[in-house]
């Protein structure tokens, strides 16, 4: 910015401070002053009891779509359009009673209600919160300024003072344009990715792995698109950022390593199949079902209220279970005892008998039941049998171990504990403890 610049600043300043000052002094804009505040108190009024009255629930039913969410929109917006139409109304009467300079701050009054209502339709087909903020605060200051007049000198200003950088001229304008062109873009590139990922969910010949990664490539690609024509749409050249693919690199290589390897190794993932959404894994200590693949981890619901993030890189370098990679069907063992004064055959065969009954067990898979080993405390046993789904494991052991105990108790067959007793012989000597098991 040289002196120039700095001296038409300086001009336009004095100027706006000057026509302030005149028309500050004049009583007329004491009198619109007041109208104006008064509107706002009776719009403020009406607006409570519009709220009060109107149920937004029930309200413009059985009306067309479009029709339904403009009037909708505006009840919400019930105290900008009150305020609107009384101000365009005093406005109107006081310019046929008197000069219409002197109800000039009326009408840019009421052009900013009704520039700050149309905003407000607009922006109610996004839902993104903090965007319908950022959209509707810039788009009024732009129709304020234009509504005063002081859009173009603004405009100027901004793009007096400038950084250049590698050949490439950066402004408060040029970044500001280059802002609002990425919300647009991103906001756009996410509805129609959003549209592209229902199509691609409800293709039946695609497997999930498949969905995943065809919905994560044409995001990016959607967004990489996006950011490039926002760019190309304020005049940065592409190539006048080559100065900035160092750094990036640099970066990359010291501090984005693990965010570059979680992102590959999404990637290599969704690419081998070797998870899925919907699978049943065990990863270190966390179990649980796959109920989404992000780019940077997986998320694993544990069934109790609990989601482990597992950043993509583990799954690749650690070791994974997955109960349900090519077959549902997953083995159950319980392994149990009994003492030795039960029959081993009769043991086994009604182990196989409860197993054989559990409602979960595979009908075309036969338990089976095994001796393991004469222990100590007992003979030791392996009853194994097949359920369908791993879901619910634990319950499904629970549930035949209750039976065996149940059939063990009646048939007379009798599980080994440890019983200890402790003998104290005569007053000097040692205490001895033994360990007998009953059988």
């Amino acid at each position: 910015m040289d002196l120039s610049d700095l001296n038409d600043i300086i001009d336009f300043l004095n100027a706006t401070a000057r026509s302030v000052g005149a028309e500050v002094t004049s009583p007329w804009f004491y009198l619109q002053v007041g109208l104006i505040i008064a509107a706002a108190g009776i719009a403020f009024a009406a607006d409570a009891g519009i709220r009060a009255r109107v149920d937004m629930t029930s309200f413009a039913r059985g009306w067309p779509l479009p029709l339904r969410h403009f009037a909708r929109v505006l009840v919400g917006s019930a105290s900008t359009a009150v305020f609107a139409v009384l101000v365009i109304a005093t406005r109107v009467a006081m310019s046929h009673a008197t000069w219409p300079s002197r109800s000039y701050l009326l009408m840019v009054g009421a052009k900013l209600a009704v520039a700050w209502l149309v905003i407000r339709l607009v922006t109610s087909v996004i839902r993104n919160a903090f965007i319908v903020k950022l959209v509707s605060l810039s788009a009024w200051c732009v129709a304020a300024l234009s509504i005063i007049g002081q859009l173009d000198p603004a405009i100027d200003a901004l793009d007096s003072v400038s950084v250049v950088l590698g050949g490439l001229r950066l402004t408060p304008l040029l970044l500001i344009k280059l802002g609002l062109l990425l919300i647009a873009a991103l906001w756009l590139t996410n509805i129609a990715s959003n549209f592209v990922e229902s199509r691609i969910n409800r293709s039946a010949d695609l497997t999930p792995s498949i969905q995943v990664l065809l919905v994560k490539m044409i995001r990016m690609g959607l967004m990489i698109l996006a950011v490039a024509i926002a760019m190309s749409a304020v005049g940065i050249n592409l190539s006048a950022l080559a100065i900035f693919s160092g750094a990036a690199g640099v970066g990359i290589g010291f501090g984005l390593q693990k965010i570059v390897a979680n992102f590959i190794s999404g990637i290599i993932l969704l690419a081998d199949k070797s998870v899925k959404p919907g699978d049943l894994v065990t990863i270190g200590d966390s179990s649980g079902r796959i109920s989404a693949m992000k780019t940077r981890y997986i998320s694993v619901a544990a069934g109790d209220g609990r989601e482990f993030l597992i950043p993509n890189e583990d799954l690749v370098t650690q070791k994974v279970t997955n109960w349900t990679y090519t077959d549902k069907n997953t083995l159950v063992k319980v392994n149990f005892g009994t003492n030795y004064e039960a029959d081993p055959r009769l043991v086994c065969k009604l182990a196989i008998e409860v197993a054989a009954a559990a409602p979960r067990a595979l009908k075309t898979k036969t338990p089976g039941c095994i001796l393991v080993e004469f222990a100590e405390a007992g003979m030791k046993f392996s009853l194994t049998f097949w359920i369908a789904d791993p879901d619910g494991m634990d319950n499904v052991k629970s549930d035949v171990m209750l039976s065996l105990w149940e059939t063990f108790k009646r048939e007379g067959i009798r599980v080994p504990y440890p019983v200890r007793e402790i003998r104290v012989r005569g007053g000097t000597l040692p205490v001895e403890t033994t360990v007998e098991v009953s059988n």
